[in-house]
């Protein structure tokens, strides 16, 4: 089968990516997060394709898998876990160790199952594997951003999956008859130069797509070990379980040299690092060691302090004199995290709606609420933003009840529920149709007037503004 994008002469492995990134982009053929620049694209499709692991014969055979924590593959995941075989799951960036064994609950529902494949999942139901723990592992699968039939492959650019084998092959996990297996969409399958592929790059033996199985008779080896040379002490501060099997390996007589520190990254790798430099936020309250920058902005902090006190004490007034009669304990839920910030935090009052910023207090009394249903397990508030807004049915406010697998969308009028239903029809997330109509009491008034939603039951929800920010979306607890 001729590969979809054509890899002109001399290209780099950088040309490659940045090909396969802006055809997916162009066609529209992922699914959250997006961009996918700068990562193992979630593909549409994705769990079709992962559905295919089961079909390998190897599969049968494993008792242990490996599945890398990229989104595209939690279907992969979920597969594993149904075959009721033991999941490995790196830790996020090799910053606290190498595995997660992932654990679900005893007699798990298929809804738990998929809880558990998820990124969040991984966090609950897990415990950590060390370079100690006897760990023999059958079958790998990774994502990649580009591979070729000859089973070369091309990841984001950041070496983990390398990384991860070759540490992998030094703690004895794996052999040479372990399988490793890649999930990515048909577009992704490119002819590969062999001149860009090096001895600490991983290959494959099979490539699973939405259409295609295919078996690639690798005749490339894989990493034999961690390769020093290719790491600098800059990277062993990053990744410390690194610093341990150094020390291990240097015991054991090899060589362990590291390689020169780089006055310079790739261009697009330093563009994604320096992104997630700014987004970082600074961290407030901590002690200094220089105590004179501590107490130089002490008056401002307190100043600052009181006066923010001043304002919750405002807003709360304003929306007691509202008289919605919603009481509770408000917080903010980092949507990364997914953790309360505890304490009673002041209320974000900017709402989007189809590009119009308005304060929360313009949102209409009276408004028509459309009932989204059938939300699966695992699915996060920003998957579903997306989903809104590229159908353009974006409402004033969005009550996300996940836990009962459903949200409530309010609408300024009966005319634009309506327009929005219709252009919720067919939703499909995660592989999952979901259910649009108007909420119960207002099932009867389509042509009538719109009314107050009524509050649905006493279960936690979260509500929130469906804006542009990237990372930190704020979103509102409430506790009926």
């Amino acid at each position: 089968m001729e590969p979809v994008l054509r890899i002109n002469p001399g290209a780099t492995k950088w040309d490659i990516r940045q090909k396969v990134w802006d055809y997916i982009e162009e066609k529209n053929l992922a699914n959250f997060p997006r961009p996918v620049h700068n990562r193992i694209p979630n593909f549409k499709g994705a769990f079709t394709a992962c559905a295919k692991v089961s079909e390998l014969q190897v599969f049968t055979q494993t008792a242990e898998v490996k599945v890398d924590p990229d989104k595209p593959l939690e279907g992969a995941r979920l597969v594993v876990l149904q075959a009721q075989k033991t999941l490995l799951v790196p830790t996020p960036r090799l910053r606290t160790g190498l595995f997660n064994k992932i654990i679900p609950p005893q007699g798990a529902s298929k809804e738990q199952l998929r809880m558990c494949s998820s990124s969040q999942g991984v966090k609950e139901f897990s415990v950590p594997v060390g370079l100690d723990d006897k760990v023999k592992v059958d079958l790998v699968v990774v994502g990649s951003v580009a591979v070729s039939e000859k089973g070369l492959r091309i990841g984001k650019g950041e070496g983990y999956a390398d990384m991860e084998y070759g540490m992998m092959v030094s703690m004895a996990a794996v052999n040479e008859s372990t399988v490793v297996v890649t999930v990515v969409h048909d577009c992704q399958v490119v002819d590969i130069p062999e001149e860009l592929i090096e001895s600490h790059d991983l290959t494959v033996d099979y490539i699973l797509t939405p259409t295609r199985v295919i078996k690639t008779n690798c005749q490339s080896p894989k990493p034999q070990g961690i390769i020093w040379t290719k790491l600098d002490t800059e990277k062993l501060e990053k990744i410390p379980i690194l610093k341990k099997l150094r020390a291990l390996e240097e015991q054991a007589g090899k060589d362990v040299t590291l390689g020169a520190v780089p006055g310079a990254t790739e261009p697009v790798l330093q563009t994604g690092q320096h992104k997630r430099q700014t987004r970082r936020r600074p961290r407030q309250n901590t002690q200094q060691d220089a105590e004179g920058e501590y107490k130089q902005n002490s008056k401002q902090e307190k100043k600052a302090e009181s006066e923010q006190k001043a304002r919750q004490r405002s807003a709360r007034a304003r929306k007691d004199s509202r008289g919605d009669g919603r009481r509770g304990t408000e917080g903010e839920i980092g949507e990364r995290g997914g953790e309360k910030s505890g304490g009673h935090m002041k209320e974000n009052c900017l709402e989007e709606s189809r590009g119009e910023v308005m304060s929360q207090r313009k949102i209409p009394q009276i408004v028509t609420t459309v009932y989204l249903g059938g939300i699966p397990a695992g699915l996060r508030v920003s998957e579903l933003k997306t989903a809104l807004r590229e159908r353009e049915a974006v409402p004033l406010r969005l009550t996300w009840q996940g836990a009962q697998h459903r949200a409530f969308l309010d609408y300024s009028d009966p005319q634009a529920a309506e327009q929005a239903l219709e252009a919720l029809q067919g939703l499909c997330l995660n592989e999952h149709n979901l259910q649009a109509e108007l909420a119960k009491s207002q099932r009867g008034k389509r042509s009538g007037m719109s009314s107050r939603r009524p509050r649905p039951s006493s279960a936690p929800k979260i509500k929130m503004a469906l804006s542009d920010t990237k990372d930190d979306i704020n979103e509102k607890t409430e506790q009926q």
